[in-house]
C-alpha cells in the first residue's frame, strides 16, 4: 500500500492524470499491472501499449472501461477494458466500480485505483486495506497538528532520558524507571510514524514536513533500542529483536499499563514489582562516546557485564579488553566521567 501511495502522491504524473479525471467530473478505473494475473480477469478492450502521459491517462478515462497501466505506471497497457474478477470476493462497497475496485485488489496483488464520478475522490485499493486520497492542504493541517504532539511529546521524553542516565550513573534504576522510558519512546516512534503517512501521500509537498520530523526523531530510535539492549533478559529463546517487535505489537492499552511494557519486554524483576532494582549493560552511555565502534562497546560489556563496573574499571584494565588501546580507554574513562558529571548535574539543575 505504501508504495501504491507513493505512486499517485502530488507530484508524481500519475497523480496530476488522476486530478484531472477529478476537475472534470469524471470517473474511473485504473489498475497498475499487466501482469497475467491480471490479464486473466481482463475482457475486451483493446491493447494500446503507449507511452504513460497524465493527459493520455485522462482522454481514456472518458470511456467506460477500466485502463491498465504496467507495474511502474510508465505504459498504458490496455484501455476500455472490462474486469471481470471473482463474484464470490467479499467486498464492502457499494458502487460498481469500487465493488469491482475491491475485487480485483482482493483477488490480485496489485493497486487498483478508484475515481468516483459523484463524490469527486480519488480510494486506493490494495490487498485487504483501503485509503482514500485527502487534499493536501488537509494533510497538512494533520501533519502539523501531529509535529505539535510530537515535539510535546519528544520534550518529555528527553527529561525522562536525562533522570534514566543519571540513575544509570547512580546505580539506583528501577525497573519503572526503564519502563517509563520505552513507553514514552514508544509513543513517540508511533507518532512520527503517524506522520511518515502523511509525508508519503504529501510526496513533493511533504519535503518541509520530513525535515521537521528528522530533526525530531533524531537519535530516539537508536537510545529505544539500546534501552531495551541494556535490560532485557537475554535468553536463547528471547533475542534483542524479538523484544524490540514486541514493543512495536503491543497494543496502545497495554502500552499505557507500566507492567503490561515490562512484561512483554522481559524485564527482570523480583518481588518487588516495577520497584525492583536493576543494572544497565551500558550500552546506551557508551554510544555516546564519540567514535567508540560498536565492536568495542560489545567487547566492554561482555567483559565488565555492567555499566558500573566499567565505570569502576581503571585505565589499564580498560586497555586490557581487545580493541581498546591504551588512547581509546584514557577517551572511554574520561567519556564516562564527563556524562557521569553532566546527568547528575542535569537531574538536580
Amino acid at each position: 500500500m505504501n508504495e501504491a501511495l507513493a505512486s499517485v502522491a502530488p507530484g508524481e504524473p500519475l497523480r496530476e492524470g488522476l486530478d484531472r479525471i477529478v476537475q472534470s467530473n469524471m470517473g474511473g478505473l485504473i489498475v497498475i499491472g499487466d501482469g497475467p494475473d491480471v490479464l486473466s480477469i481482463c475482457s475486451g478492450g483493446f491493447l494500446l501499449d503507449a507511452e504513460f502521459t497524465p493527459q493520455r491517462l485522462y482522454e481514456l478515462a472518458k470511456m467506460d472501461g477500466a485502463l491498465i497501466l504496467a507495474a511502474d505506471a510508465s505504459r498504458i497497457a490496455r484501455a476500455n477494458v472490462h474486469l471481470v474478477p471473482n463474484p464470490n470476493v467479499p467486498t464492502s462497497e457499494t458502487g460498481t466500480r469500487h465493488r469491482t475496485a475491491e475485487r480485483v485488489a482482493r483477488s490480485v496483488d496489485v493497486p487498483v485505483i478508484s475515481v468516483s464520478e459523484a463524490l469527486a475522490v480519488i480510494t486506493v485499493y490494495r490487498n485487504d486495506r483501503k485509503q482514500t486520497l485527502e487534499p493536501p492542504p488537509r494533510l497538512l493541517n494533520r501533519s502539523n497538528q501531529g509535529l505539535q504532539t510530537l515535539e510535546r511529546y519528544k520534550n518529555r521524553l528527553d527529561l525522562v532520558s536525562g533522570n534514566l542516565s543519571a540513575l544509570e550513573v547512580e546505580d539506583q534504576v528501577t525497573v519503572r524507571d526503564v519502563v517509563t522510558f520505552l513507553q514514552r519512546a514508544e509513543m513517540v516512534r508511533r507518532i512520527s510514524e503517524e506522520i511518515d503517512g502523511y509525508i508519503l501521500e504529501l510526496g513533493v509537498d511533504g519535503r518541509l514536513v520530513r525535515l521537521q520530523l528528522e530533526e525530531l526523531m533524531g537519535g530516539v530510535e537508536d537510545d529505544r533500542r539500546r534501552v531495551i539492549q541494556d535490560y532485557f533478559q537475554d535468553r536463547p529463546q528471547w533475542r534483542l529483536d524479538q523484544a524490540d517487535r514486541a514493543l512495536r505489537d503491543l497494543g496502545t492499552e497495554n502500552l499505557l499499563a507500566l507492567d503490561e511494557v515490562a512484561a512483554v519486554v522481559h524485564l527482570p524483576t523480583d518481588n518487588q514489582g516495577l520497584d525492583s532494582g536493576v543494572q544497565p549493560r551500558g550500552y546506551r552511555l557508551l554510544h555516546r562516546i564519540p567514535r567508540l565502534p560498536e565492536g568495542v562497546q560489545e567487547a566492554l560489556v561482555e567483559r565488565f557485564g555492567s555499566l558500573q563496573k566499567i565505570m569502576r574499571a581503571t585505565i589499564e584494565e580498560l586497555d586490557d579488553v581487545s580493541g581498546v588501546g591504551t588512547v581509546r580507554a584514557r577517551a572511554i574513562k574520561e567519556g564516562l566521567s564527563r556524562l557521569a558529571e553532566s546527568s547528575i548535574l542535569d537531574r538536580y539543575s
